[in-house]
């Protein structure tokens, strides 16, 4: 018989695996941090890219209740709408905006691949991300501030949040590294399986936030984004580096969000 020591024998190193990615994810994507977490390897981030939906969540859920707050105070749909994008920001360092400015730089000036590269380790910003990023931002607070209501804004958030970093590892696995170094190489390509978890929980997400039709419409112009982000990243640089898994993670969020407001 089956005891219940037996049973945590068989689950309990694969439970602390599982457990263990998903604390690399959240604290890669975020600014949670967890007591005790070990430094983050390529190879650790790699293998956490399923859980990058759920760091998504948390994202979103913070915006959700920063835009719940202001709208609870009597604040406008503009501004609630700004402050609940200014806190999702802040909950992600600007992690991917720094991906969307990079690479707006890189690809927009640049002569030659070796160019573009050059220019997206820059931390100087140039015109075309700074127009990249304006416009980015004023999307994502136009588009919540357009929901009104904060059940829809949340629900938006979450599904645009989890949604668009399903589609990273995505990029990471069938686009080779551009580079030889930097952490898109260390990390290397995930596994399919891990992939595909992500692209599962992504589209889960999707319909519990947006309902089925719309998680459809949004899953079939996500996976045109992310093949258009493919090629145009193969054509530019040869492949993809970590600013280029950012810069999709933004246009996949503005996307989610559009198809909210049908």
């Amino acid at each position: 018989m089956t005891t219940k020591p037996d049973a945590w024998h068989a689950w309990g190193p694969w439970l602390a695996e599982r457990t263990g990615e998903l604390k690399i994810g959240i604290a890669f994507l975020t600014r949670l941090r967890f007591a005790g977490e070990a430094p983050i390897a390529g190879a650790g981030l790699a293998q956490a890219v399923w859980a990058f939906p759920i760091a998504g969540i948390l994202v979103g859920i913070i915006g959700a209740v920063v835009y719940g707050l202001a709208h609870r105070i009597g604040l406008p749909a503009w501004p609630a709408a700004a402050l609940s994008v200014a806190a999702t920001l802040a909950a992600t360092g600007c992690l991917h905006e720094d991906g969307l400015a990079d690479t707006a730089d890189s690809f927009g000036g640049g002569a030659t691949p070796e160019r573009k590269l050059e220019i997206m380790r820059d931390s100087r910003i140039g015109t075309f991300a700074l127009c990249a990023l304006v416009m980015s931002l004023l999307i994502r607070t136009s588009a919540l501030a357009s929901l009104d209501e904060p059940a829809a804004v949340a629900a938006a958030l979450i599904a645009a949040h989890a949604a668009a970093r399903a589609t990273m590892p995505l990029l990471m696995f069938f686009v080779p590294p551009a580079r030889r170094d930097g952490l898109s190489f260390a990390a290397g390509r995930p596994s399919s399986e891990r992939v595909a978890v992500a692209a599962v929980l992504g589209v889960l997400f999707l319909a519990g936030s947006l309902g089925v039709r719309r998680a459809i419409e949004a899953t079939i112009v996500l996976l045109i984004v992310v093949a258009l982000m493919a090629r145009l990243t193969l054509l530019q640089i040869g492949g993809q580096t970590g600013d280029v898994v950012g810069a999709l993670e933004q246009l996949s969020e503005l996307v989610v969000l559009l198809v909210a407001l049908r």
